[in-house]
């Protein structure tokens, strides 16, 4: 295993809590108080992952998971005291994988990571033997070998959890995919009322796609229903 995993929360108990479950588990963790701490950190070496407390001394999480989305696509685990749905949309949107209020069970988000980490590694070009799979909807491409996706030959940068929800779709093309189904296919958790965490990940991933907001050329919204590319 030994991921190398970055935890930035300043306060010092929660970080060492996080730590120990963590590195019990394997991995090899370094934690920072700070986010100017933090993306010294990730010039240094980036992790395979970084769980990000959105109430920090110097900047708030919300900025520091921006700043990291501009030239990173490893996970992001998001730690707040904060409780309010805008909060966790917020952050989703901005490019966060997951998302857990404190109080939290340590064992619960190990096993967070465990599922982000399978993801990203795969999505990292470590599946040699995975399906050479490709699909191709006007001018929209996506290969699941290289876990790549270009719209009109261009690049798009997707997070392993855009990536699969892209490509869960794409593979059902023309069938209307319902939220907890495709939350469930993608998370692997049971989806539980008023959990906007699809809904944040489609708005997002039709940003980088470039689609207008009203009438999306790729990904649609069937109200009450779910989600489906045509």
């Amino acid at each position: 295993m030994n991921e190398n995993i970055l935890v930035v929360d300043d306060e010092q108990e929660i970080a060492d809590l996080v730590k120990v479950y963590l590195e019990n588990e394997g991995y090899r963790v370094r934690c920072c108080a700070t986010a100017a701490a933090a993306l010294e950190e990730l010039e240094r070496q980036p992790p395979a992952l970084a769980i990000l407390d959105v109430m920090l001394p110097d900047m708030d999480g919300f900025s520091l998971c921006r700043r990291i989305r501009q030239t990173h696509l490893f996970p992001i685990l998001m730690l707040t005291a904060r409780v309010e749905d805008m909060d966790k949309i917020t952050g989703l949107s901005l490019g966060a994988d997951d998302y857990m209020t404190k109080p939290f069970n340590p064992l619960e988000l190990v096993a967070r990571v465990k599922t982000l980490l399978r993801r990203y590694l795969r999505y990292d070009g470590a599946s040699a033997g995975a399906a050479k799979e490709q699909l191709a909807i006007r001018g929209l491409c996506i290969s699941r070998e290289e876990h790549r996706c270009t719209l009109n030959g261009k690049e798009v940068l997707l997070t392993p959890t855009e990536f699969d929800i892209l490509w869960y779709l794409c593979r059902r093309q023309g069938k209307v995919v319902p939220a907890e189904e495709l939350f469930e296919a993608v998370w692997g958790e049971k989806y539980l009322d008023s959990n906007n965490t699809v809904m944040a990940h489609i708005a997002r991933l039709r940003e980088k796609l470039g689609e207008p907001p009203r009438k999306p050329r790729y990904v649609k919204t069937v109200w009450g229903v779910g989600y489906t590319v045509e």
